[in-house]
């Protein structure tokens, strides 16, 4: 049987409350490891410590909500998203800004851009994509 196999085994069918005695289990099933090896495996494998237990723990898909974009002449951006999203969208902007791109300034589901007027339409192209790829 594969070792992450047995991993996952072995969590299914005891109660395992720290890695030591994970360890023994794979010890009495002629697996030799690390206290920091496991630990590697147990992260790679997804599982985590839940209610005092180690357990796989399936990965939650992200759900990103719809954002519009809408250009306000001469100089100004406008992205509405859904409530709540607003500051993470203006943080994410602001962390890799294309030319042009002079600031944001981020409410709860809105966040504007101010743009050089000379760039607006090729930084309205570019986030544009970037918000078409998420």
């Amino acid at each position: 049987m594969d070792l992450d196999q047995l991993i996952l085994r072995l969590l299914e069918a005891h109660p395992i409350a720290d890695q030591t005695d994970l360890l023994e289990k794979l010890s009495a099933e002629g697996h030799e490891l690390t206290q920091s090896t496991l630990s590697r495996r147990l992260k790679r494998l997804g599982v985590q410590k839940v209610q005092g237990r180690y357990r796989r723990v399936e990965a939650a898909t992200q759900v990103l909500p719809d954002v519009t974009l809408t250009e306000v002449p001469p100089n100004l951006l406008v992205l509405r998203t859904a409530p709540g999203f607003a500051q993470a969208l203006g943080l994410s902007l602001d962390a890799d800004p294309v030319p042009g791109q002079m600031g944001t300034l981020a409410g709860d589901d809105t966040v504007f851009v101010a743009v050089l007027p000379e760039r607006l339409a090729e930084v309205k192209a570019h986030l544009a994509r970037v918000v078409a790829a998420r």
